[in-house]
């Protein structure tokens, strides 16, 4: 589809209208005809009813209705195409949420880990309650603390659990709500937590692309990204990664199933110091390689440097996540447009005129 509000599937059927001037003309001969037959008549009380009541602009308004409608008709021949607000399809939702030590941060009041727990609670209580919702938590390793429910309760106590931890491992978030998505599809125990950590199998190929032993499912076939409509993840992190699988090998794996990563930054660039432990780091966030997964994955990057704004994002996703842009033909809208108009037309004739045109 193009940038234009609305497009067509058969647009040669549009050179019909064409015929609209040419009908219009038809008109106007038609009442020349009549006013020259009406002064034939030698009486003028004749004429003046041959001619109609001069200026009387309702005789006009059932033609005008008619040629309307046959616009109408024309235009839904030609199977018109708009870019219209419809309920979403999506019925799960994977939140993945950062919960590393460097979310003790204060540049978001009152820290990072407090801001992001309120504002995906009331991210919650803003979703339909039909659309379906888990969350992963990730630190050093991902975890799944809340399988997909329909509980809101369920939700929020698991998010009042979150306990801080060392290291940052943003792929295997990815590939853990993978997990999710698809059961039994993603070999979580290679990938995230045990010989490798990587998604890289021997062959150099990813784990999901490794040739299947005899007797196994056949190797999965990879789709266009974006393309899977009932699910997606929003990830929620303020750091770099720093351990687990590789970020964008873990987007490729999302892209390849057709999931989009809605990234969500919470922080600042330039970072703030913190203490934890006896130790002291920069805690930086790292926009470029959450932009590369939601550029690969077909979602979207939002920044949140303050909470207010971490709620505003929320809001946004809420509506994105459950309201949907789609290309829908409307040419039944238009016929039934040209229905009514031939109706209204035929009835005002009859009104007014006693006659059908």
């Amino acid at each position: 589809m193009n940038n234009l509000p609305v497009t067509f599937i058969w647009p040669q059927f549009l050179w019909l209208l064409l015929l609209l001037p040419v009908l219009v003309l038809l008109y106007w001969w038609l009442l020349r005809r009549r006013r020259q037959t009406a002064l034939r008549y030698a009486s003028l009380s004749i004429v003046r009813e041959a001619m109609g009541r001069g200026g009387n602009w309702r005789r006009h308004v059932p033609p005008v209705l008619l040629l309307l409608a046959f616009a109408a008709m024309l235009l839904a021949a030609a199977r018109p195409m708009a870019t219209i607000l419809l309920p979403s399809t999506q019925q799960t939702i994977i939140l993945a949420m950062d919960v590393s030590g460097s979310m003790r941060a204060t540049d978001v009041e009152p820290n990072r880990l407090v801001a992001s727990q309120n504002a995906a609670k009331a991210f919650l209580a803003e979703l339909p309650r039909h659309v379906k919702v888990g969350i992963v938590a990730f630190a050093g390793s991902a975890q799944v603390v809340q399988p997909v429910t329909l509980s809101r309760e369920d939700l929020n106590a698991a998010i009042d659990k979150f306990q801080m931890q060392r290291a940052t491992a943003i792929g295997s978030a990815i590939v853990v709500a993978l997990s999710e998505i698809f059961p039994g599809q993603v070999d979580l125990a290679s990938v995230t937590w045990g010989r490798r950590n990587d998604p890289f199998g021997p062959q150099g190929r990813p784990i999901d692309q490794q040739p299947a032993a005899q007797g196994e499912a056949k190797p999965f076939e990879p789709v266009p990204p974006g393309s899977y409509s009932s699910a997606a993840i929003i990830l929620l992190t303020d750091g770099q990664r720093t351990t687990g699988v590789d970020t964008q090998e873990a987007a490729k794996m999302a892209a390849d199933r057709g999931v989009k990563v809605y990234t969500v930054g919470v922080g600042t660039v330039d970072g703030e110091v913190i203490g934890f432990e006896g130790w002291s780091m920069r805690v930086r966030l790292d926009e470029d390689s959450l932009k590369e997964v939601a550029r690969a994955t077909q979602g979207e990057y939002f920044y949140a440097g303050t909470a207010d704004n971490l709620k505003k994002v929320y809001e946004s996703l809420s509506t994105r996540l459950t309201v949907e842009k789609k290309d829908t033909e409307v040419s039944g809208l238009l016929a039934l447009v040209a229905a009514v108009l031939v109706l209204l037309s035929a009835g005002l004739s009859l009104f007014w005129f006693q006659r059908v045109l």
